[in-house]
């Protein structure tokens, strides 16, 4: 270092920070020992703060704008350093600056399956991926928390910590919310959102804010899957019996059409014939082995009667005798049951007229 380097190099005018380097988090001002001119020019560039640490302690923390250094906006500094009212020599303390940000499309994912109970297939094993991004929130608690005096600290120094906190939580989550797994893709923003405030306390911790947490994707075993895959088929196939008939019919279209060369098509119609004979068997209703046992129940005819023009019911035959002994139910009332085309006269209905005998006759005039 020559001595116009070390004249020089004795105080800073200027203190800034500019970098290209999208994964900085912090870096610790350039001072080499050097001191700081008192009414020096501090620049804060949007998102971002600077951070003064005097003998290892935070002092004065400050905003995006254009300071000059001095007593009256180094209040804490000024406190810690016992300065006198006017003091304007050079002065001795660590900048850090810190970049507020958001750094984005930070990966989180299960390193290990994930055991959950599933009502409709039992337990299962789940993996979950995704995204997140922060920002710091609090820079003398993340400074003090996580960055110490490191001179360079990137996102990768702390995003394993991050994902293991958000997978944590994620199997907790995920293991305790009872959605059932064909419905978990439907809520992956339900998901995402309630993990985000879930773990965001936590992250405050360390002086973050988690701003976004995404879950993009959470995937069965892969024989798990095949099987799911299966039943899926077998639902787009939809009845068998139809299925098959078609297949069979069409392999012996084909047989027609290529007599020299139909043997395999009609192997192949015979078996389809053979798998829908197969299906009819297995579909087929339970027969009957107790010939000897009594028919099922008929099921009651239900009434329906008019009531000071309004439709009342439905009644069963016995509740039709309530409704003629209270008066409802007269043997000019209009009634109507399945089967009948339209309302009519109860007395000319036949089993009606059973529980009219109930009503007394009119008074002689």
């Amino acid at each position: 270092m020559g001595l116009w380097d070390i004249i020089t190099g004795q105080f800073i005018d200027v203190i800034e920070w500019m970098s290209d380097d999208e994964d900085l988090m912090v870096k610790r001002f350039e001072r080499q020992g050097n001191e700081i001119k008192y009414g020096a020019m501090l620049t804060v560039r949007e998102s971002q703060v600077a951070v003064f640490v005097n003998e290892g302690q935070i002092a004065d923390v400050f905003s995006p704008g254009l300071y000059q250094l001095e007593t009256a906006n180094l209040p804490i500094l000024t406190t810690l350093q016992s300065w006198p009212h006017g003091f304007k020599s050079p002065f001795k303390a660590e900048v850090y600056f810190l970049s507020t940000k958001q750094f984005i499309d930070l990966k989180w994912g299960t390193k290990n399956p994930i055991m959950m109970r599933d009502e409709e297939f039992g337990a299962v094993r789940l993996r979950g991926f995704g995204t997140y991004a922060i920002r710091v929130e609090d820079p003398a608690k993340f400074l003090k928390e996580v960055a110490g005096t490191d001179d360079y600290f990137t996102t990768d120094e702390i995003t394993d910590q991050l994902r293991n906190l958000v997978v944590s939580r994620f199997a907790e989550i995920t293991a305790s919310a009872g959605i059932p797994v064909l419905d978990l893709a439907a809520n992956y923003d339900d998901l995402g959102n309630f993990l985000q405030d879930k773990i965001n306390p936590e992250f405050a911790d360390y002086g973050l804010s988690l701003t976004t947490l995404l879950v993009e994707n959470i995937s069965l075993p892969p024989e798990v899957e095949k099987a799911l895959d299966k039943r899926t088929s077998m639902g787009v196939i939809g009845d068998l019996k139809k299925y098959t008939d078609y297949q069979a019919a069409d392999a012996l279209t084909r047989a027609a059409d290529n007599p020299g060369g139909g043997g395999e098509a009609i192997a192949m119609g015979m078996g389809f014939a053979m798998a829908n004979k197969l299906g009819a068997t297995l579909n087929a209703p339970p027969e009957n082995t107790n010939q000897s046992g009594p028919p099922p129940v008929p099921e009651e005819a239900m009434y329906y009667i008019v009531v000071d023009g309004k439709r009342a019911g439905p009644y069963e035959l016995e509740e039709l005798k309530e409704q003629a002994e209270n008066g409802s139910l007269q043997r000019d009332s209009l009634v109507w049951r399945n089967g009948m085309t339209e309302w009519t006269i109860a007395s000319e209905v036949k089993e009606v007229t059973e529980v009219l005998k109930h009503i007394p006759p009119d008074i002689p005039v």
